[in-house]
C-alpha cells in the first residue's frame, strides 16, 4: 500500500517546469527585446545636438537649434521654431554631402543638374512613411 501512496501522492516537478519554462520564454521575446528599444531611444535622444536634422513621432521632419535638459527646441522651416520634448523625437536623420565624384560612377552616363535648383541644394528626404490607402480608382 505505500507503494501506490507514493505513486499518486509524489510531487511531480513538470508543472512548475512549465511555468518557469513559460517566464523563461517571456522574458527573451518580450521583456529583454524591450528593454534593448528603449536603451537605444534613450541613447539616440542624449546624443541629440544642434545642426542634426530630426523626426518626430508625428512625423514632422525638422532641424535641431537648441538643446536643453528635457526640451529641444527645432526650426521646422526658415524663421519658424518650435519646442519638443526629448522623448517626442523618433530618429535622427544625418544628411551628409556627398562629393560630386562619388555619385556618378564610370559606367553609368553622367545626368545634367537641374537649370532650377540651386547650387550646393541636396535631394530631399525620402518619407519613411507608405501610403497603403486604396486608391478611388
Amino acid at each position: 500500500m505505500s507503494i501506490a501512496a507514493q505513486a499518486q501522492g509524489g510531487g511531480s516537478f513538470t508543472p512548475l517546469l512549465l511555468i518557469v519554462l513559460l517566464f523563461g520564454v517571456m522574458y527573451f521575446m518580450m521583456i529583454r527585446p524591450q528593454q534593448k528599444r528603449r536603451r537605444e531611444a534613450q541613447q539616440m535622444q542624449s546624443a541629440l545636438g544642434p545642426g542634426d536634422q530630426v523626426v518626430t513621432i508625428g512625423g514632422l521632419h525638422a532641424t535641431v537649434v537648441e538643446v536643453a535638459d528635457d526640451v529641444v527646441t527645432v526650426e521646422i522651416s526658415p524663421g519658424v521654431n518650435a519646442r519638443f520634448a526629448r522623448p517626442a523625437i523618433a530618429k535622427i536623420v544625418k544628411q551628409e554631402a556627398v562629393p560630386a565624384d562619388d555619385v556618378v560612377a564610370d559606367d553609368e552616363p553622367e545626368t545634367t543638374t537641374d537649370p532650377v535648383a540651386e547650387p550646393g541644394a541636396t535631394t530631399p528626404i525620402e518619407s519613411p512613411v507608405v501610403e497603403t490607402r486604396k486608391s478611388k480608382d
